[in-house]
């Protein structure tokens, strides 16, 4: 008698067979994470400095745009680098 996690694995494994990455894959794929990881620490660097600025300042509706921005540009780069990982995944 199977268990249900049993039988969930076997359904998703039907509807969303997994894929073998080769080496080559998986290094693109982490020198894509590692690109991407420095390339948000750069904008958020950037970002929080103008942040500090800001809130030195005692300008707080610009603190909260900053705010916004680093979360938006943290979304977006992180997207982009799923966008790219699938990418180099669906090559065979």
């Amino acid at each position: 008698m199977k268990s249900a996690y049993e039988l969930a694995m076997e359904r998703l494994n039907k509807s969303a067979p997994t894929t073998k990455l080769t080496d080559q894959q998986k290094k693109e794929i982490a020198d894509l994470n590692e690109k991407y990881q420095a390339k948000i620490a750069e904008r958020e660097i950037f970002l929080k400095d103008k942040l500090g600025e800001a809130v030195g300042k005692g300008d707080f509706e610009a603190a909260e745009q900053l705010e916004k921005q680093i979360s938006s540009e943290r979304r977006a780069l992180n997207d982009e680098l799923e966008e790219k990982k699938q990418a180099v995944r669906n090559r065979t």
